[in-house]
């Protein structure tokens, strides 16, 4: 699928329930244009869209809701690139075992909470050839496991009989929360895979050292990129 059209919004994030903010944080220390979508008209001129993770029965009850799945499907078929982290890897799975899939919208079968409770919520660092050529930390939160990729669809990261990252030419999905650790690769890998050009002469390290755990809150503005320190 070839870069939308007319694509000047950047990349957009589902705000409806989930990890919101912190995706759009990600963004802006990626250097890339990044905002909150919350209604259909929202979707016109993004490049991409990130499906957050969250609790994907409520997400997707409230894409049907406010009609927001016939437009997300819609505006993926005039180019708009999507990412799905953790629940949005299960929104828009073809197959979900033992559940009703949602969007279905890349030929894989998604495995719900698959890890098991909180409890077994894990944090560990793997190396991720196609996206960084550094090891990236990735946080896994009552994760589920891509147990089938249909053809075409590619394989970024197996691990331990299980499939964490795959992608096709217009679709990404990751089972972990990248934006809930300091590796900003997957939102530059994103935005290099919706055609965006990153800021000339950019050239910041897969993991910003500057990052914690509440850094999300001191965001202010999400329409647009910060100047790093020293910029």
């Amino acid at each position: 699928m070839e870069p939308r059209r007319n694509a000047t919004g950047g990349i957009g994030v589902l705000d409806l329930q989930g990890g919101v903010q912190e995706h759009l944080d990600h963004l802006q220390r990626a250097g890339v244009a990044g905002r909150p979508v919350r209604d259909v008209a929202e979707f016109a001129g993004l490049a991409g869209l990130i499906i957050p993770g969250g609790e994907s029965t409520c997400l997707s009850r409230l894409l049907r809701i406010f009609g927001l799945d016939r437009g997300l499907i819609a505006a993926h078929r005039e180019g708009m690139k999507l990412w799905g982290t953790c629940a949005g890897a299960i929104l828009l799975a073809a197959e979900n075992v033992g559940e009703t899939p949602h969007l279905g919208l890349i030929d894989i079968a998604v495995h719900r909470n698959a890890f098991g409770s909180q409890l077994d919520s894990f944090h560990c660092t793997v190396q991720v050839p196609a996206v960084s050529a550094m090891p990236l930390p990735l946080t896994f939160i009552r994760a589920p496991k891509i147990t089938r990729v249909g053809p075409g669809v590619r394989v970024l990261l197996a691990m331990d009989g299980y499939v964490a990252a795959a992608e096709t030419d217009d679709i990404l999905v990751t089972v972990f929360h990248p934006e809930l650790t300091p590796t900003l690769a997957f939102h530059r890998y994103f935005a290099r895979k919706c055609g965006l050009n990153l800021p000339e002469g950019d050239v910041a390290p897969p993991v910003d050292a500057s990052w914690d755990r509440r850094s999300w809150m001191d965001a202010r503005r999400y329409g647009e990129p910060q100047p790093r320190d020293g910029s």
